[in-house]
């Protein structure tokens, strides 16, 4: 209980201005002492600060706390500003994911270095809860001569692209550094694999060390547009001949903000941004939320058959973040209507990441990885598609166990982007859209990207590839497995609850190969909720739901 005398003082002296008092005293004091014995000068200047640091708090009228607190309020905001600092060295658990777990990143960064990355004492993860995870092992392991799995991406183009199983997802110039591109695309030649642009175009630092690129062209058209922003032919056939482009994505939505345009203010548009994108120096460059070149699904896969013409028959696909069921279905009526395949489908999940974006857009719009993956893959392999179209994948995919895991599920590779950042020495400081980053990877700053020296940090980006890939063919041998695209559902095994386990592919639903056609027929029903309900609604000639009589006819005729 607080006695009389502390209250009654409280009421004439708030003791929130006790901080603010005590400066006052300290100036006081400091400049009687200066004054009669030359020395205590510098107390004097402090507590003078202080005083008029309280006077402005009290009088301005952004800040509540400061205004009831003056000069000690600040300790609010300073407390603020490190805590997620404190609390990832020194309160969160190696395992505790935010977005990435200590345990992640240190293996990344493990990795990077060529430093040792097992781990003594046995595992820290709690085998006996709900959703741990692992590999089935066969009692005859195999052994394998590489680590380098690839795989043919349009094995019936002019230019097929030979792909390395793991690769650099889609970052742009712009969102990281200079220093970044460099390394990162060192590392990709060093190693032999691919690095995606990004929708940001080819900039020269994508260029300077030539290793294989995948160009992203999102709804900007940045590197193949005209100034009004629409699709220019001549723009995209200049850099899509260029033979450091291997294969060519359109970006429908990415996972960390789907259906979401873009922004980039104009005071960041710099002379190498415009130059890489085409766009005008100083302007605000927009992202619109959708495409102008095409507006159905069969518009759309006419403009990937066109790209894939324009770049002399290279591999030409698009990139989602899967939405609404019946888009994607139309997509696939589409493709029976026309005929017209693209050669690969990169599904992006919501769990992905991106330099800035809304909170909903983060962590409550599009579906995860595993949900869109599974989805893609069983409906191509429904439609008797699957063996004509290669998937790759993105989202939080870190380690060996990642890899094999999507794989499990129906992806022939997977695209990492934040794994290669830790590499670079991405710290997770989340400070991406600030242009602060501390470690010079997602910022223009020059004086910040320094810290980045593109000779070390390409030898980081080849390791960590290299060395995941080593992991992952320990995997592949352990189970008994010449190549990770052998690699099942049937391999995987899910804890369900403390005392049941059981297999991914009982866990989930698979398709068996034309499954779709025959219940389009009415031969078999609808193998899932999904397609019995969305199917119908889905037309090649619009990217809306159809919900006219032919949906309700479709759908009576082949109940669920």
């Amino acid at each position: 209980m607080t006695p009389a005398w502390l209250t009654a003082l409280n009421r004439f002296v708030p003791l929130r201005y006790l901080a603010w008092f005590c400066c006052a005293a300290l100036f006081v004091a400091g400049t009687l002492t200066w004054l009669a014995s030359g020395r205590g000068g510098w107390a004097g200047l402090l507590g003078a600060a202080g005083v008029l640091l309280g006077v402005r708090d009290t009088r301005q009228r952004r800040h509540s706390i400061l205004r009831n607190y003056p000069v000690i309020g600040h300790l609010r905001f300073l407390f603020e500003f490190i805590r997620p600092e404190m609390r990832q060295y020194f309160i969160e658990s190696d395992n505790e994911a935010a977005p990435f777990s200590r345990q992640q990143r240190s293996l990344v960064y493990q990795r990077a270095k060529g430093e040792p990355d097992n781990r003594p004492f046995g595992t820290q993860m709690d085998v006996k809860l709900a959703g741990y995870e692992w590999i089935n092992h066969s009692i005859a392991p195999t052994q394998i001569d590489s680590h380098d799995f690839r795989i043919t991406i349009g094995p019936t183009r002019a230019q097929p692209y030979s792909a390395s199983v793991f690769n650099i997802s889609a970052m742009s110039f712009g969102a990281l550094s200079a220093n970044a591109i460099l390394s990162l695309n060192g590392g990709a030649k060093r190693g032999n694999f691919a690095h995606d642009t990004g929708e940001g175009s080819i900039s020269r630092y994508h260029r300077e060390h030539g290793g294989d690129l995948i160009w992203e062209i999102g709804s900007g058209y940045f590197g193949c547009r005209r100034d009004d922003g629409s699709f220019d032919e001549e723009r995209f056939v200049a850099n899509a001949l260029d033979p450091q482009v291997k294969m060519i994505e359109l970006k429908l939505s990415q996972g960390a903000k789907p259906g979401h345009g873009g922004v980039l203010p104009g005071p960041k548009v710099t002379v190498e941004i415009a130059a890489a994108r085409g766009v005008a120096v100083g302007v605000d460059c927009i992202s619109p939320s959708r495409h102008r070149a095409f507006d159905t699904p069969v518009g759309m896969l006419e403009f990937i058959d066109r790209l894939r013409t324009l770049s002399g028959g290279k591999p030409t696909g698009f990139k989602l973040c899967i939405g609404h069921p019946w888009e994607w279905f139309a997509i696939c009526k589409a493709m029976l209507a026309t005929g017209i395949t693209p050669d690969f489908i990169v599904v992006d999940g919501a769990e992905g990441g991106t330099g800035a974006a809304p909170l909903e857009f983060t962590n409550h719009v599009g579906a995860p990885l595993q949900e869109g993956l599974l989805l893609v893959h069983n409906t191509l392999v429904g439609l008797n598609l699957r063996s004509r179209i290669a998937i790759g994948c993105a989202g939080k995919v870190i380690s060996a166990f990642d890899i094999a895991r999507m794989m499990a599920l129906g992806a022939d590779w997977c695209n990492s982007g934040r794994g290669f950042m830790f590499a670079l020495g991405c710290i997770q400081a989340q400070a991406c859209h600030t242009g602060h980053c501390p470690t010079g990877v997602t910022t223009q700053d020059a004086h910040r990207q320094r810290a980045l020296v593109v000779p070390d940090k390409t030898e980081r980006v080849y390791r960590f590839h290299r060395n995941t890939l080593e992991a992952l063919k320990e995997l592949v041998q352990a189970a008994g497995l010449r190549h990770p695209r052998e690699i099942t559902a049937a391999h995987i095994v899910h804890r369900v609850s403390d005392h049941e386990v059981r297999l991914l592919i009982n866990q989930m639903p698979f398709l068996r190969p034309g499954q779709l056609l025959a219940a389009m027929d009415g031969r078999e029903a609808w193998p899932h909720a999904v397609y019995s309900l969305y199917w119908p609604l889905a037309r090649p000639e619009s990217f809306e739901p159809f919900t006219g009589e032919g949906a309700a006819l479709e759908r009576a005729a082949n109940p669920a």
